[in-house]
């Protein structure tokens, strides 16, 4: 490529959404899913030192009701997933902080070999009173099965950049 058709070229960098993109009441629906693993439950819960029977012990979940004797993923598993699925389209490179999770709510059982597609509504915006060049961005995410059943939801705070002088649009 000669130097010339290199300083032609147009590139994108993949990022997250600026403040200023944000808005309210948009569903953002991000794809692919995540098909959860007995590999995932196992390792993600023996890294976090939780040592529930209904995540790794098989014999002992086949004993108990309500689940169809089948082992549960981790639900803190399921939260982090349903947040990370949003990273690329949210808030890759362009989150400054998560400033709190509340309303966590997990309404049905994710089982291994279930698949998690997430989306994120975006319910709330206000520029930052302290922190000029940044916006607070509140986003509900929901998380359902392959069935389209909501397994998980979370409304998160987010303390997100705007857009940097001479940044085009998008």
């Amino acid at each position: 490529m000669s130097d010339n058709s290199a300083q032609q070229r147009k590139e994108v960098v993949q990022r997250g959404l600026w403040f200023e993109e944000y808005e309210v009441g948009t569903a953002y629906l991000h794809r692919p899913g995540r098909t959860m693993t007995e590999a995932d439950n196992v390792l993600f819960t023996t890294l976090t030192m939780n040592t529930q029977a209904l995540h790794l012990d098989a014999a002992w979940s086949a004993e108990q009701p309500g689940f169809g004797g089948e082992r549960l993923m981790n639900s803190m598993h399921t939260l982090s997933t349903l947040v990370g699925l949003s990273v690329a389209q949210l808030t890759q490179g362009t989150i400054v902080a998560n400033l709190g999770f509340s309303e966590v709510n997990f309404p049905k059982p994710v089982l291994h070999g279930d698949t998690l597609y997430a989306e994120t509504i975006c319910t709330d915006k206000r520029e930052s009173k302290s922190r000029p060049g940044e916006g607070i961005v509140t986003l509900e995410h929901i998380g359902r099965n392959q069935h389209g059943d909501i397994v998980a939801k979370a409304v998160r705070k987010t303390l997100v950049r705007k857009r940097p002088t001479g940044e085009g649009s998008a």
